[in-house]
């Protein structure tokens, strides 16, 4: 390949990266309801009741469902439903300027996006607008396997067409990203846009996210 980067590859996560959900109706049924706020995601995402979602083994239906049984017990039946339902249907939008960096750095490089989600990705990306954003999508949901695993790394290392070692990877999670360094890919903890100006090229100086084994 061609170009003035250091990786020949990015590999991007998508939730709390490009993808930020409101949770506003959800906090204000939680305080109806007399629960902190929180309390609904707290439980649906610990890994017990996630991880089977993530992993394509059961459905958005029978996620919430589980959600709002572990909420019974806190509150009514009929609350606990809507807990569970106003969570799995929060609205969500896409960041803009995170989403304008990525399209600029795909015409120098392959992009894959890689994150852990439910079997609805399509349809959700379809609603944002980017399922053109990418080269290619891994998807926990449809690899069978999620993020910190290095299995999905090396799997969408393999969609780009590029060594692990010639990757950059992007997460909100240090987790993960400490994962992907591992493996020898650099790694991109984000916090925010402009965490990615220095690896994409569009500002001198490393940025704070930067990581590198050994680092």
């Amino acid at each position: 390949m061609t170009h003035d980067l250091a990786y020949d590859a990015v590999l991007c996560d998508l939730d709390n990266v490009v993808r930020f959900y409101d949770v506003t109706h959800l906090a204000a049924l939680e305080r109806a309801a007399g629960l902190p706020e929180g309390t609904t995601e707290d439980i649906a995402y610990a890994p017990e009741v996630d991880l089977p979602l993530l992993l394509g083994r059961i459905t958005l239906e029978e996620w919430t469902g589980t959600v709002a049984l572990a909420l019974a017990r806190r509150v009514g039946e009929a609350e606990a439903l809507e807990l569970g339902r106003a969570l799995a249907r929060a609205p969500f939008r896409a960041d803009g300027t995170v989403v304008a960096l990525l399209r600029r750095i795909r015409a120098r490089v392959p992009l894959v996006l890689v994150t852990n989600a439910t079997p609805r990705l399509a349809e959700d990306l379809a609603a944002l607008g980017l399922t053109d954003l990418a080269h290619h999508v891994v998807s926990s949901a449809d690899e069978g396997v999620a993020k910190p695993d290095p299995a999905i790394y090396r799997i969408a290392a393999a969609r780009a067409g590029v060594p692990t070692d010639r990757c950059l990877f992007v997460d909100d999670s240090r987790e993960n990203v400490d994962a992907a360094v591992a493996l020898g890919m650099t790694g991109v903890h984000f916090r925010e846009p402009a965490d990615l100006h220095g690896p994409f090229g569009i500002t001198p100086g490393p940025p704070r996210g930067l990581l590198r084994d050994g680092a």
